[in-house]
């Protein structure tokens, strides 16, 4: 392919809602050292992209400036060095940036096989959720076989993701979700308890149900008054895991739980770290996970599919927080 070459992708035209989204003509990259180029056939959409859009998530200086963290497609052309992948090998892959496109470029070892039996939509609504609970919730958390887990959120992809991983390990899992749909769809993936959070407090209600044992593990995206209210919550040497701030991440603490109970707060953020650190999560996700949905014991929960050039039209979804599971444009 020649370096004159176009491709259709969305660009974010200027900082504001879904409405900023554009389509447009971009060259196609050219895969250096290390990197593959990928031919799309799907793109998921997920919370980093919308703040990408409203001006709140600068990508890396390396990264391309269009929105778009995971992929799925075909090996297109592979940069020197690369040893693994060919033309035509069906890949998907975590991305710096650049996924709403037709042509997306990414380091080779940031890429895994789509796994068997998956469609090429399924496949890309993987990366950006199962490197980032993997690497949250089973490395820097280190949820064990059945200690109690809990995920709120449930029904999102991060959710639907972290309930499967969570019980496929041995672990007790609990839940909060918004509605009595929501909540339904998150014991079927196998949640013990899901508390609609607009009903119920959810520290008294998984006081009760873990008959005042409290949670292990907390995988937290609100923030918020969240953050002091898990910490209630949490066992004696439990960890709460921060990933997002649904509601700001400013809040006054009383941290004295977390010394009586020797609490662990921690958390990351995938996007800045380094093609080193991702890797290592590829290949614990390619030995650990990958066979499970291989087997069909997991699947990603897909919501809905849109066109690349109604990115907009998948961004409100996604904001609306209708959902339930993972949405993606296809290319």
């Amino acid at each position: 392919m020649s370096e004159a070459a176009k491709m259709r992708a969305v660009e974010i035209s200027a900082p504001g809602g879904p409405e900023v989204l554009r389509l447009t003509e971009r060259p196609v990259p050219v895969p250096g050292p290390g990197e593959i180029l990928i031919k799309l056939a799907a793109a998921g959409v997920n919370r980093p992209d919308a703040l990408q859009r409203a001006g709140a998530y600068d990508p890396p200086p390396d990264a391309s400036d269009l929105p778009g963290l995971e992929c799925a497609g075909e090996v297109a052309a592979v940069g020197p060095g690369v040893g693994r992948w060919r033309p035509g090998d069906a890949v998907c892959a975590l991305l710096p940036g650049g996924g709403y496109a037709e042509y997306v470029t990414t380091p080779a070892d940031h890429a895994l096989p789509v796994p068997e039996g998956l469609s090429m939509e399924q496949a890309a609504a993987l990366p950006e959720t199962f490197f980032t609970v993997w690497s949250n919730v089973f490395m820097r958390a280190r949820l064990q076989a059945g200690e109690r887990f809990l995920v709120h959120g449930g029904s999102s992809g991060i959710g639907t993701t972290a309930i499967q991983l969570a019980r496929q390990f041995g672990a007790r899992v609990f839940t909060t979700a918004g509605s009595p749909e929501k909540c339904a769809a998150c014991e079927g993936l196998g949640a013990e308890v899901a508390v609609n959070y607009r009903q119920e407090d959810y520290v008294d209600a998984l006081r009760e149900a873990t008959a005042g044992a409290g949670i292990d593990v907390s995988l937290n995206m609100v923030g918020g008054d969240y953050i002091a209210r898990d910490l209630k919550l949490l066992a004696p040497d439990g960890r709460l895991v921060m990933i997002a701030f649904l509601q700001g991440p400013k809040v006054e603490l009383n941290l004295a739980p977390a010394m009586v109970k020797r609490l662990t707060i921690t958390g990351s953020t995938l996007r800045p770290q380094s093609v080193a650190a991702k890797t290592a999560i590829a290949r614990e996700l390619e030995t650990r996970v990958w066979p499970l949905i291989s087997a069909g014991r997991i699947a990603p929960v897909m919501d809905q599919s849109f066109p690349l050039e109604k990115a907009a039209e998948a961004h409100a979804r996604m904001e609306s927080s209708a959902h339930i599971g993972k949405i993606v444009l296809t290319v």
